[in-house]
């Protein structure tokens, strides 16, 4: 399995999994941050047309084209369906957010052998790791 840092130097399109319209939660401004860092941030909202400008699909199935990495911001137990989803496109790793863990879905991302991480943050693991996907 991955570090959280190797699946992100590896990353480009990150599906962001309930990313949100309100700037001041963490769903609006962790997401942001990675795009404003050079990454293609696909938000996932069934609520939402568009996300921090960027077009919103309601469920992971919609995307239609290869993702990197599924960032979750749902409550622990939304996460087992999410990473069946993420398991159903091919994803090659899932990540939960800070203060979501659920063993049943590190079970199901393990199991079908995907890269899990969960109870950090994608912004936080960027910066201190350095890491931008700008030139």
């Amino acid at each position: 399995m991955r570090s959280a840092e190797e699946i992100l130097r590896g990353a480009e399109v990150i599906a962001v999994v309930g990313a949100s319209r309100e700037p001041w939660k963490p769903s609006h401004s962790v997401p942001r941050q990675m795009l404003e860092h050079g990454w293609r941030i696909i938000p996932v909202n069934p609520f939402a047309d568009e996300v921090f400008g960027v077009k919103a699909v309601p469920t992971l199935a919609d995307i239609g084209e290869p993702v990197d990495l599924v960032d979750i911001f749902r409550p622990a137990a939304d996460a087992v369906e999410i990473v069946r989803q993420a398991v159903a496109i091919n994803a090659p790793a899932v990540w939960l957010q800070s203060g979501i863990v659920s063993a049943e879905a590190r079970r199901i991302a393990t199991e079908a052998g995907i890269d899990y991480v969960e109870d950090r943050c994608l912004a936080v693991e960027r910066a201190v790791a350095g890491l931008t996907r700008l030139s």
